[in-house]
């Protein structure tokens, strides 16, 4: 136990340091939260017009989606952790331009750095945990990314309101020197070593990982993770593989499903425009106010979440936010229906008037502590080493155009329904949500990467002659024999490349 309590203490450092560089990318997505009241009062250095603000709040989306696209190269070419530092330099870049920035312009270019910063390191970094954790604890640290991200949000919005628009900016400045140092001392995972032949190295970080000081269980866990990562990566990480492999398909299914109804469920329009709503609540509540405390709740409900993931599991946590989500919804559809359409003015002392603010409160609570983070886990979890970058990737540039079309499509269907259509709409995909994760997700707590894939492929999981190798008699004993020599031939193969590499320096 104390060995595993040693490694664990590592994995804790490590989650720590990475998270630390989720508050960069928190601060720079929810910059223009606090920045754009400033350029309409004319309180910022920069004069800008309200088209123009619009482009700088919704920018970062489009570099979002070429960092994920370029996070795929990135990971797989130099490593997990190259991409984590590496995704330091342009957030610093985009920083810089800040500062100098006279024109709106300019702006627009720290909004697509930063942006294009972000989807590199939101896209690695769950892979990044996924491949270094400890099953017990898998989820727990990969919430940890969602919960800085949320406190990052949370700090830029709070101080910015209270700073003025160049003070913000300077501060900034410590953000992504800050991600670059933290992140300089975490170690590759032995997954990305054992897929480049780099064995040595695989042994190291599995020792500094899971604090292996016994020599055979060192081993067990290296030929154990040698034999995954082979089978893992026997076929190619294509987009054809991806979208073509039968065994692809149930991870597809359920990816897409749950991004899907996270996105419509109106997780980020209702966020957005969640100034808006309480204003046509006519509630006495300050907007400055209102938006403090969503900030914060997400913050809590993060922390709620990274609690919650691991002692009650991926599955009924999708289930029950989505439904309890969709009943807050429709509730506040309710308040909306009653005001729009019935007529009934609610008078401004009447408790009533706070049910939507208090459907937006629970809405965003219980999705953060759910759905919404769980769809940047249960990706990584799911799909084998060959295809993982590539998958996510895929779903990042997909959910990023849901969301633009969620978050563009809200004012258009407002003007259509009224705001109680809007909310009945997204009541809607929350309970469609829940039903689908009742159907179709799997319960991925407590199990190794393997089981996982056991579990979703069946027996695609292996080779055909495996397969058929394992339907006779003395299955147990030949297919040993085979992994063992398979094993042995990897050895000798790595052996001859160090002693060549050795040679010809």
């Amino acid at each position: 136990m104390a060995l595993r309590r040693n490694g664990r203490t590592a994995q804790y450092l490590i989650s720590l340091a990475v998270s630390l560089a989720a508050i960069t990318a928190g601060v720079s997505v929810y910059w223009s939260t606090p920045m754009i009241p400033k350029f309409h009062s004319h309180e910022a250095a920069i004069e800008i017009t309200q088209e123009e603000a619009s482009w700088v709040a919704s920018l970062s989306s489009p570099g979002y989606v070429v960092g994920s696209l370029a996070s795929s190269f990135v990971v797989d070419r130099f490593g997990r952790r190259a991409a984590i530092i590496g995704s330091a330099v342009p957030m610093a870049v985009g920083t810089i331009i800040l500062q100098i920035a006279t024109k709106a312009w300019m702006l627009y270019m720290t909004r697509l750095i930063w942006g294009f910063s972000t989807g590199i390191f939101m896209t690695v970094s769950f892979i990044y945990f996924v491949e270094i954790a400890d099953k017990e604890i898998r989820g727990k640290l990969s919430v940890a990314i969602r919960f800085m991200f949320n406190f990052g949000s949370f700090l830029v919005v709070s101080v910015g309101s209270f700073v003025s628009y160049t003070t913000l900016n300077r501060m900034l400045i410590v953000l992504p020197i800050g991600h670059f140092v933290a992140c300089w001392f975490i170690p590759e995972t032995p997954h990305f070593y054992i897929k480049e032949g780099k064995v040595e190295a695989a042994e190291k970080s599995l020792q500094l990982l899971h604090g292996c000081k016994d020599q055979n269980e060192l081993q067990s866990r290296l030929e154990s993770l040698r034999s995954d990562v082979k089978k893992q990566t026997r076929r190619p990480g294509t987009f054809k593989e991806l979208f073509t492999g039968e065994q692809y398909r149930r991870a597809i299914v359920i990816v897409i499903g749950i991004k899907t109804t996270q996105i419509m469920s109106g997780s980020l329009p209702i966020q957005q425009y969640a100034g808006l709503i309480i204003q046509e609540s006519h509630a006495d509540i300050p907007l400055s106010a209102a938006l403090i405390s969503f900030g914060a709740v997400r913050f809590v409900a993060g922390i709620i979440s990274s609690y919650l993931v691991d002692k009650v599991g991926r599955r009924p946590l999708l289930i029950v936010t989505y439904i309890c989500t969709g009943v807050t919804l429709i509730i506040v559809g309710i308040y909306f229906y009653f005001q729009e359409v019935v007529g009934i003015d609610i008078e401004a002392s009447s408790p009533l008037r706070y049910i939507p603010f208090v459907g937006v409160f629970l809405s965003i609570s219980l999705s953060t502590i759910g759905y919404d983070s769980l769809v940047y886990i249960i990706p990584a979890e799911i799909f084998p080493i060959n295809v993982k970058s590539l998958a996510i990737t895929y779903l990042n540039i997909y959910g990023g155009l849901m969301n633009f079309l969620a978050v563009k499509g809200f004012q258009n269907m407002r003007d259509w329904t009224g705001l109680y259509g809007v909310f009945w709409y997204f009541a809607a995909f929350a309970l469609l949500g829940g039903t689908f994760s009742f159907f179709m997700a799997p319960e991925t707590k407590g199990k190794s990467l393997r089981e996982i894939l056991i579990e979703l492929q069946g027996d695609l999981y292996e080779e055909p002659e495996e397969r058929k190798l394992n339907g006779t008699k003395g299955d147990v004993q030949n297919r040993g024999v085979k992994e063992s020599c398979e094993l042995t031939e990897l050895a000798c193969k790595n052996e001859e490349n160090n002693r060549n590499s050795t040679g010809d320096s």
